[in-house]
């Protein structure tokens, strides 16, 4: 199996050495082998980080993120465990989508406003 130093892994997935050192201490990625020194990652970590990015951008927590990966090898373990996370999670990412789309609408009527000023914004004064 083909082998990464931490340098290459960090290059590959555009990430920090040090924040791939801090997803091992955490339990997010195995304890990499060392060799001469040197942190060492089979290059399927590339796919894992992936992942975890993925549900970091869902907004999953460490633990749950570290949860779904600690479900074990088995697919099934796996995917039973991604379904529950998954569907408790779907909720929380409809009410980000509604905050982020108000918040769009909040600055498209600041641009339509045209005053260009905080100070006197009738936008954003705040409610009495």
């Amino acid at each position: 199996m083909r082998m990464l130093d931490i340098g290459e892994l960090g290059r590959r997935v555009r990430m920090r050495p040090s924040a791939l050192r801090y997803y091992e201490k955490v339990g997010l990625l195995p304890r990499a082998e060392r060799v001469g020194g040197r942190r060492i990652y089979p290059a399927n970590t590339v796919r894992r980080i992936a992942l975890i990015k993925m549900t970091q951008q869902a907004g999953f927590t460490l633990a749950e993120i570290r949860a779904l990966l600690d479900a074990g090898d088995s697919d099934r373990g796996t995917t039973r465990q991604w379904r529950s996370l998954a569907e408790r999670k779907l909720p929380e990412l409809d009410e980000r989508i509604e905050a982020l789309r108000a918040l769009r609408q909040a600055v498209a009527d600041c641009l339509a406003c045209g005053c260009m000023s905080f100070v006197t914004c009738g936008l954003l004064a705040a409610p009495e």
